[in-house]
């Protein structure tokens, strides 16, 4: 069982950055891929960027490429994701969640095992 908790989100100017955090309980962190995904109102749940469990990988959807970063310390079980560059596009509520049955690559959003309760991210124009 792994338990996630996102924190960072908040108002920002269009232009600016902010960087999330998710942190995770259990001792089993280091097992599980890790994937960032945001809801805007009205909108299905997208993927936007996830990472191996070795944090050798990295993968990103094309909207984001080149503005936001995912990294994680599997020493402080915590992933993070930041985003520079944010545009108003990027309003969503922020979800960090955990995969043990995908590496990262690709994979459904069915396939991860874990959901944080969400973080509010408001880009102002």
């Amino acid at each position: 069982q792994v338990q996630l908790v996102e924190s960072g989100g908040g108002l920002v100017q269009a232009g600016g950055s902010l960087g999330l955090s998710c942190a995770a309980s259990g001792r089993t962190f280091s097992r599980y891929a890790m994937g960032w995904f945001r809801q805007a109102p009205g909108k299905e749940r997208e993927f936007v960027a996830a990472i191996s469990w070795s944090g050798g990988s990295m993968y990103y959807t094309n909207s984001v490429k080149g503005r936001f970063t995912i990294s994680r310390d599997n020493a402080k079980n915590t992933v993070h994701l930041q985003m520079n560059s944010l545009e108003p596009e990027d309003t969503a509520v922020y979800y960090c969640a955990a995969s043990l049955r995908c590496s990262g690559y690709r994979c459904s959003i069915n396939e991860y095992d874990y959901w944080g309760q969400g973080t509010q991210v408001t880009v102002s124009s």
